[in-house]
C-alpha cells in the first residue's frame, strides 16, 4: 500500500491496510464495523473481499459502485461500449474480470487489488457472469470443463443466460470434446437461453452443426460426451433414479405377471430396455463403444428418444422424423413381434453377455419367444446395433467419427426443394434418430455465417421440432435457394402446438424471394409471430426461378394474426401495397412499421398505405421510412405529423428538404406544434443544414402544444454556428416557458461540428445544461463524399 505523495499516511490509512492484510480473519468483524469506518476501509479491500463486502455495505447505507468504476478505470483502462447505459459497475466488472482471465488477457499478479492467493479468481468472479464469449480457438473451453474447475462449471450453469461465439476457427477433438461437455452442462443443465455465433467466414461443417444441434437440445451417446471415463453427473444421477424405479416395476410385473394382458407384457419389455441400456452406458464402456440410452432419465429434463429403428427384417419399425420428438414426452416403439412373455430375472446378470452375444428369435418363433432370456438378448442387441449403424454411417474420416454427431438424417421434414432433395452422404447431416432430447435455448443467432446446404438442411431439420425457440436471427448467411428449406423447416415447426416462435428476423445480401412473398410465407404460418423482420440488400436476378414445389408465397391466406412489429428492407424494389395490404388488415396489433429502401412507383401507392394503416391499424405507435424518396410526398408527410395516434416517426435519408420551399418547413413546424401525441421526430441525413435547424427550435415555442421529447438531426450538414444559434434560440424559448421544456435528448450524430471545435464546445455546453445531448468525434474531411452518395 503506497500513501499519499503530500506526505505519510495517516493512521487511519495504516489501520486499514493491516485489516486489509488480515481480512480473512477479520471479515467478520469488519462488516460489523460502523458505516463511516466502513465506508473509508471499503477502497482498500481486493476485488474478493469487496465483492464479499455488499451485503454488509447495503446495509450501512453505502454504494460500492464508484470503488467498481474506479476498478474498472485503472483495471481495464478501457472505455466500455454503452457504459453509459451500465447500470451495476460490480457485476460488469466481474463479468469482464472473469472472461480475460480465462482468455490470459488479465494478468492478476499486475495489480494487487487483483490477487489473492486464498482465492481462485475463475470461481470468485463466475456467479456474476451472465454472458461469456468464446472466440478463435475457443480458448478456455478446457479449462472450464476441466476437473478442478467443476464449481466454476456449476456456478456458470446457474449464472449464464447468453453463449457467444466469435470468429471461430477449426479446432481439434480435444477441445470439441470439452465445448460438448461445456455445451451440455451449460444448455442442457444450465440457463442458456441465448446462442450466438458472429462473423465465420467459412465455418467448421462439424463444429457448427454441433453447436446447433446442442442448442436444440440434442446430444448423441458415445465416447466424446465421457467426462474423465464416467457419463455427465446429472446423466448419470437420472439414470441411477430411473435404474431405481426399473427394479420396482419389475418386481411388481413378475407378481402380477399372469394377470398381466400382451400389451402390458410389450410395456415390460421396454422397460427392460431402459433398465439394460441405462446399465451399458453407467458402467463407462462409453470409451470405446459408441452406445444410447433408449429411455434414459434426466432429472428435470426427460429426454425424449426413439428404439424405433431398422435393425432387422424380423423387427421393422420404419424410419423416424424429428417431429416424433415432441417436447416433454417420450416416444417409444418396438414391433409386435415383441410383445413375448418375459421374466427378467436380474438383468445386470446378463448385460456382458447381452453385449457380447448377437441372438435373435428365431424366425420360425415370430409369435412368442420361448427363450426368456433370448428375448432380453434380441432387445438390447438390437437397438446396440442399429445406434453403431447411425452414429457412424456417413461419419467425416480422420478421427471425427468420434463426434457421433455427423451422420446422415433420414426422414427430413424439408423436401419439395431443389436445395433439399439431396439426402445422406454429408457429414454436415445431423442423426437425430440416437439423439437424446434435453432442455434447449430460446434465443438462436447466426450473424455473417455462410450456411452450406447441408448446414441448411440440419438447421431446417433442427428447426422442425424445436419447440421452445422463441427468437430466430439469420442475418448475412448467404442463404440463396436454401431460403426455401429453411422455411420447410419453420413450416413444420408451426404445427406443433406448443411451438412459441415469437421473433424471426432474416437478412442477406441477395434475396432470393421477393420481400413480400417472404412475409407472406411466414406470418400464414406464423400468425402468432410478434416481431417479423425481412431485409435485403440487392435483388437476384434469378430470382423468380423457384425451386420446383415451391410457388410464390403471396397468396398464402394469412389469418388474424399477434403481428406487432413489421420490419420490412426491400432491395431497391417498387413498394406495391396491393401486397402490403393483405398483412397490415391481418394485424390489427401493428404497433410498429419499418420500410426500408422502397421505391414508390407513383404517389398513390403512398397515399393507399397511409389510407390502409389508418383503417386497419389503430395501435401503431411508430412508424419510420429510410432512404424512401419522399421529395414529392409533401402532403403525405404533413398527413404523418399530424396523426394523433403516432408517438414516434422517423424520416431517415428520404430528401425531405431536397426540394423544399419555406413554405412547407414552416408548415412542418407549425404540425408538430399543435401534435401533443408525437414524442419522437427523427430526421437525419434530410439535409436540414443550419438554417432549417435554427428554424426547427420553433417547435418549442412558447404557443406549442407539442410533446416532443426526443430530436434527431445526425448527418444533416450542422456546422458548430448553427447549432451555437439553434442552442441560443432553443433557450430563449424555454425562458418564455419559465424554465418548463419536455424535450430531453438531441442527437448530432456525424455532423461538421469539427470545423470550429471552440464553437461547438460552447453549443454543447449550454444544450447539455438543457437536455442529453449525443454526438460523435466525427471527421468531416469525408463529408462531401457523403453528400454525394445520397443524391
Amino acid at each position: 500500500m503506497e500513501g499519499g505523495a503530500a506526505g505519510p499516511p495517516s493512521l487511519f490509512a495504516l489501520s486499514g491496510a493491516a485489516v486489509s492484510c488480515s481480512m480473512r480473519a477479520l471479515e467478520r468483524d469488519v462488516w460489523a464495523l460502523p458505516g463511516h469506518v466502513l465506508r473509508g476501509l471499503l477502497p482498500l479491500l481486493n476485488v474478493f473481499y469487496l465483492e464479499r463486502a455488499e451485503g454488509a455495505a447495503r446495509r450501512a447505507g453505502l454504494s460500492t459502485q464508484p470503488i467498481w468504476r474506479k476498478l474498472w478505470d485503472d483495471v481495464m483502462k478501457t472505455r466500455p461500449p454503452n457504459s453509459e447505459n451500465i447500470t451495476c459497475w460490480r457485476k460488469k466488472f466481474l463479468e469482464t474480470f472473469f472472461a480475460n482471465i480465462l482468455h490470459g488477457v488479465l494478468d492478476v499478479s499486475s495489480d494487487w487489488r487483483l490477487n489473492d492467493h486464498h482465492f481462485s479468481p475463475l470461481l470468485h468472479s463466475s456467479q456474476h457472469v451472465t454472458q461469456l464469449t468464446l472466440c478463435n480457438m475457443l480458448q478456455g473451453v478446457i479449462e472450464l470443463t476441466a476437473e478442478h474447475n467443476q464449481r466454476v462449471l456449476e456456478n456458470l450453469a446457474g449464472s449464464l443466460r447468453i453463449l457467444k461465439f466469435r470468429h471461430l476457427l477449426s479446432s481439434d477433438q480435444s477441445i470439441r470434446r470439452s465445448l460438448v461437455l461445456l455445451l451440455h452442462r451449460l444448455i442442457h443443465h444450465g440457463s442458456v437461453s441465448q446462442v450466438s455465433m458472429y462473423s465465420w467466414p467459412v465455418p467448421d461443417t462439424v463444429l457448427l452443426i454441433l453447436i446447433l444441434s446442442m442448442s436444440a437440445g440434442y446430444w448423441c451417446s458415445g465416447k466424446v460426451l465421457t467426462y474423465h471415463s464416467s457419463p455427465c453427473g446429472f446423466c448419470r444421477e437420472g439414470n441411477a433414479q430411473s435404474q431405481e424405479s426399473t427394479q420396482e416395476r419389475s418386481e411388481m410385473d413378475r407378481c402380477d405377471e399372469k394377470e398381466r394382458s400382451d400389451g402390458e407384457n410389450q410395456q415390460a419389455s421396454l422397460r427392460a430396455l431402459e433398465d439394460a441400456d441405462t446399465q451399458a452406458e453407467a458402467s463407462g464402456r462409453g470409451a470405446d463403444t459408441p452406445q444410447t440410452s433408449a429411455l434414459s432419465g434426466v432429472r428435470n429434463h426427460p429426454s425424449q428418444n426413439l428404439v424405433c429403428e431398422e435393425g432387422s427384417s424380423e423387427a421393422s419399425c420404419g424410419p423416424a422424423s424429428v417431429k416424433d420428438f415432441p417436447r416433454g414426452s417420450s416416444s417409444h416403439c418396438l414391433s409386435e413381434r415383441l410383445s413375448c412373455h418375459p421374466t427378467l430375472r436380474k438383468p445386470r446378470r446378463r448385460l456382458k453377455s447381452a453385449v457380447g452375444r448377437r441372438r435373435r428369435c428365431p424366425r420360425r418363433s415370430r409369435g412368442m419367444c420361448d427363450d426368456q432370456e433370448d428375448l432380453y438378448d434380441f432387445v438390447f442387441t438390437v437397438a446396440r446395433e442399429n445406434t453403431s449403424e447411425l452414429l457412424f454411417e456417413n461419419s467425416v474420416t480422420e478421427g471425427e467419427n468420434a463426434d457421433n454427431c455427423t451422420s446422415s438424417f433420414t426422414g427430413s421434414p424439408c423436401s419439395g426443394s431443389a436445395g433439399c432433395k439431396k439426402r445422406g452422404g454429408s457429414a454436415g447431416n445431423f442423426s437425430l434418430k440416437t439423439a437424446h432430447r434435453f432442455r434447449s435455448v430460446s434465443t438462436l443467432e447466426l450473424f455473417s455465417i455462410p450456411l452450406t446446404g447441408d448446414a441448411c438442411r440440419t438447421l431446417s431439420n433442427l428447426l422442425s421440432s424445436w419447440v421452445s425457440l422463441e427468437n430466430l436471427v439469420l442475418s448475412y448467411n448467404g442463404l440463396g435457394d436454401n431460403i426455401f428449406c429453411i422455411l420447410s423447416g419453420l413450416r413444420a415447426l408451426s404445427r406443433h402446438s406448443d411451438c412459441c416462435l415469437h421473433v424471426v428476423r432474416v437478412s442477406d445480401v441477395f434475396s432470393h424471394m421477393p420481400c413480400m412473398d417472404l412475409v407472406h410465407c411466414i406470418l400464414s404460418a406464423f400468425p402468432r409471430l410478434h416481431t417479423l423482420s425481412v431485409s435485403f440488400d440487392l435483388k437476384n436476378q434469378l430470382e423468380g426461378n423457384r425451386p420446383e414445389g415451391n410457388p410464390s408465397c403471396s397468396e398464402a391466406e394469412i389469418s388474424e394474426s399477434c403481428l406487432e412489429q413489421l420490419e420490412i428492407r426491400f432491395p431497391r424494389e417498387p413498394l406495391h401495397t396491393a401486397f402490403l395490404l393483405p398483412v397490415l388488415k391481418a394485424s390489427r396489433s401493428l404497433q410498429q412499421l419499418s420500410l426500408d429502401s422502397a421505391a414508390l412507383p407513383c404517389p398513390q401507392e403512398l397515399q393507399h398505405l397511409l389510407q390502409a394503416l389508418k383503417e386497419c391499424n389503430p395501435n401503431l405507435k411508430k412508424l419510420s421510412f429510410h432512404d424512401v424518396n419522399l421529395a414529392d410526398h409533401q402532403k403525405e408527410v404533413l398527413l404523418l405529423l399530424q396523426d394523433p395516434i403516432l408517438q414516434e416517426i422517423t424520416f431517415s435519408f428520404c430528401r425531405l428538404f431536397e426540394s423544399c420551399t419555406t413554405e412547407f418547413l414552416s408548415e412542418i413546424i407549425n404540425t408538430v406544434k399543435r401534435n401533443s401525441s408525437l414524442k419522437s421526430l427523427k430526421l437525419p441525413g434530410n439535409r436540414l443544414g443550419n438554417h432549417r435547424l435554427v428554424a426547427l427550435a420553433d417547435i418549442f415555442s412558447e404557443d406549442s402544444s407539442s410533446s416532443l421529447c426526443q430530436l434527431d438531426v445526425s448527418s444533416n450538414c450542422i456546422k458548430p454556428d448553427g447549432l451555437l444559434e439553434f442552442t441560443k434560440k432553443l433557450e430563449g424559448h424555454i425562458q418564455q416557458r419559465g424554465g418548463h421544456i419536455k424535450f430531453t435528448h438531441l442527437r448530432l450524430f456525424q455532423n461538421w461540428l469539427d470545423q470550429d471545435v471552440e464553437t461547438a464546445q460552447e453549443a454543447l455546453r449550454r444544450l447539455k445544461a438543457v437536455c442529453s445531448v449525443v454526438n460523435d468525434t466525427w471527421d468531416s474531411s469525408q463529408a462531401f463524399a457523403d453528400y454525394i452518395s445520397v443524391m
